[in-house]
C-alpha cells in the first residue's frame, strides 16, 4: 500500500539556508556584528577537533580576541555573497520547481547591536527585495527570525540569553519583521534548533562558558527566556494576522538504546524525553514534572515568574520544524544524560564528519513527534555534507541523491502512516559555509559555488547531478525518487 500512497498536491518542495552562512555583506548598508561573525576557519584542526571546540562553546577572551583580530579567515563574513547574488540563486531553486524557500532574517542587519531604538531601513530594504523575489518565483517563503545571528554586543552588554533584558530587545526585533511582512510570509520560525544547548552551546545561547558559575544553568535559562520571548511573538503575530502560523524548531537529538538490557532502554528514554522537553513546554504550554525533577536534581535554579506561565500556556506554538541529518544511540555502560554523550552505531555507516546515515530515523523521528503532540511539521533541513569533486563541468554526487532519496521515501512512509508533514527543505540547495565547522568545503547543495575553505575561487553556480534528481523528484510529487 505505501508504494500507491499519494503525496498531497499542495506540498511544499524546496530547501533551506541560513542568513549567515549565505549572505556575506559583512558590516554592509550598516550590518552589525553577529556570534556566526565570530566563527573562524581553522584549517589545521581535524573535524574531531572542530566538532568539540563547538560543544565547548566560545570564553569571552576567545569572543574579543575574535572581535579583535585582524588576520584570521571568518568564512560566514563572505558567505556565497548571497546578499548581491540571491535573484540569481533563487532563479536556479525556481529552475528546480521549489515550492518553499526557508531562510533567515539577520538580527544584526535590523538591529546591529539589538539596542537600537529604530530598525536599519536598510537593512529591512534588503529582506523586502530577498521576500518579494522568493514570492515572485512562486515560492513559499519559511523565514526564521533567529538563527545564530544574535548580535555580539548582546554578549558583551548583556552576558547572554540568560539576561531577562534580552527577551525585550528580541521581541522588539520579532514584532518589527512579523509586522514588515505580515501579508507576505505566512511560515514563521521564532528560534532556529532551540533544543542545541550542548551541541551549539554559544551559537544558541549567547553565553560564554567562563562568565557564569554554572553554564547548564546559564543555559536552561537563556532556553526559557526563548520560551517567553517566542510566545510573545506568537501572541503579537496571531494578533496582527490571525492566519500566520509561528513555529518553533528542534534538531533531533533523540536516541535509540544499544540493546534491549533495560538500562540501556531506560536511559535512551530519559535522554529522549529531555529532548522533548522543550517541544512539551512549547506546545503544551507548561513545563513536565520531569524537567523540573531534573533541574532541582541537578542544583539548577531556573526563574520562571507566574508571568511566564501565563504566557507560555496561553500562546502555544502553532507547528513543529524539525531537522534530521542522523540517529544517534546510547550505552548505559558509557554515556550520560548529556545529548552529547553517544555510541557510534556498528549498523551505520558514516560520512568524514561522523554523522551516521540513517534514513529509518526519520521515519522514527517524525513519527514519535507527531505521536507525542499531532502538530503539522515541516522537515526544515535534511540534508548529506560532503567533499564533493568537480569532475566534466559537474559533481557526481550519487552518494548525495541516495541519501535524499531514501530519506524522503522515509518521510513519505510516515506521512502514509498519518503523520502531518507539510513541507521539506532539503538542507543548503546551494553550497554555503558549513555552520558547524566554517568548511565551505563541506557541502550540501545541488548547486556547486566555486569557492573553497578560505573563500578563493571564482564563485561560479554549477548544476551538479543532484540537481536534475531533485527536479524531477518535484516534478513527479514524489513520484519519481
Amino acid at each position: 500500500m505505501l508504494k500507491e500512497y499519494k503525496m498531497p498536491e499542495n506540498f511544499l518542495w524546496g530547501g533551506a539556508i541560513a542568513a549567515n552562512q549565505a549572505e556575506g555583506a559583512f558590516k554592509v548598508a550598516g550590518k552589525g556584528i553577529s556570534l556566526a561573525d565570530l566563527h573562524k576557519y581553522y584549517p589545521e584542526k581535524s573535524n574531531e577537533e572542530i566538532s568539540a571546540a563547538q560543544h565547548q562553546g566560545m570564553s569571552l577572551a576567545e569572543v574579543k580576541e575574535n572581535l579583535a583580530d585582524q588576520e584570521g579567515y571568518y568564512p560566514k563574513r563572505h558567505g556565497i555573497d548571497f546578499y548581491h547574488t540571491f535573484e540569481q540563486d533563487l532563479e536556479l531553486l525556481s529552475e528546480m520547481g521549489f515550492k518553499n524557500f526557508r531562510t533567515s532574517i539577520d538580527w544584526t542587519r535590523i538591529f546591529p547591536t539589538g539596542e537600537e531604538t529604530e530598525p536599519n531601513e536598510a537593512g529591512l530594504a534588503y529582506y523586502d527585495r530577498l521576500i518579494d523575489k522568493i514570492i515572485a518565483l512562486g515560492m513559499e517563503p519559511i523565514i526564521t527570525i533567529l538563527h545564530y545571528e544574535t548580535p555580539v554586543e548582546i554578549t558583551l552588554k548583556y552576558g547572554g540569553w540568560n539576561n531577562r533584558a534580552v527577551i525585550d530587545l528580541f521581541v522588539k526585533y520579532g514584532e518589527v519583521v512579523l509586522e514588515r511582512y505580515k501579508d507576505k510570509v505566512k511560515y514563521w520560525i521564532v528560534i532556529n534548533q532551540i533544543n542545541l544547548i550542548q551541541f551549539e552551546p554559544f551559537n544558541s545561547t549567547a553565553v560564554p562558558y567562563d562568565t557564569v558559575d554554572n553554564y547548564e544553568e546559564a543555559s536552561y535559562q537563556a532556553v526559557h527566556n526563548q520560551f517567553v520571548a517566542s510566545a510573545k511573538l506568537a501572541a503579537f503575530g496571531h494578533k496582527i494576522n490571525p492566519e500566520m502560523m509561528i513555529g518553533t524548531m528542534v534538531a533531533d537529538c533523540t536516541a535509540y538504546p544499544f540493546s534491549c538490557n533495560p538500562d540501556d532502554v531506560i536511559l535512551a528514554m530519559k535522554r529522549n524525553r529531555m529532548e522533548y522537553f522543550y517541544t512539551d513546554v512549547q506546545f503544551n504550554g507548561e513545563y513536565p514534572q520531569y524537567a523540573l525533577n531534573y533541574f532541582a536534581e541537578n542544583n539548577l535554579t531556573i526563574d520562571i515568574t507566574e508571568e511566564d506561565c501565563r504566557l507560555l500556556k496561553e500562546n502555544t506554538m502553532d507547528y513543529l520544524a524539525i531537522s534530521y541529518y542522523y540517529s544517534q544511540m546510547v550505552d548505559s555502560t558509557k554515556n550520560t544524560l548529556n545529548p552529547a554523550s553517544v555510541t557510534p552505531n556498528p549498523n551505520l555507516k558514516a560520512n568524514p564528519w561522523g554523522w551516521a546515515v540513517d534514513p529509518k530515523g526519520l521515519y522514527n523521528t517524525l513519527s514519535q513527534y507527531w505521536d507525542r503532540y499531532h502538530k503539522a511539521i515541516i522537515v526544515a533541513e535534511n540534508g548529506f555534507g560532503m567533499y564533493d569533486k568537480l569532475e566534466d563541468g559537474t559533481v557526481h554526487d550519487d552518494y548525495r541523491i541516495a541519501y535524499l532519496s531514501e530519506h524522503i521515501a522515509e518521510m513519505k512512509h510516515a506521512m502514509y502512516d498519518g503523520v502531518e508533514v507539510i513541507a521539506y527543505c532539503a538542507w543548503g540547495p546551494i553550497d554555503i559555509v558549513s555552520c558547524s565547522s566554517a568548511q565551505m568545503e563541506k557541502r550540501y547543495g545541488f548547486i556547486y559555488v566555486d569557492l573553497d575553505n578560505e573563500g578563493k575561487g571564482s564563485g561560479e553556480r554549477i548544476k551538479k547531478d543532484s540537481f536534475h534528481w531533485y527536479k524531477k523528484v518535484i516534478e513527479s510529487n514524489g513520484e519519481l525518487l
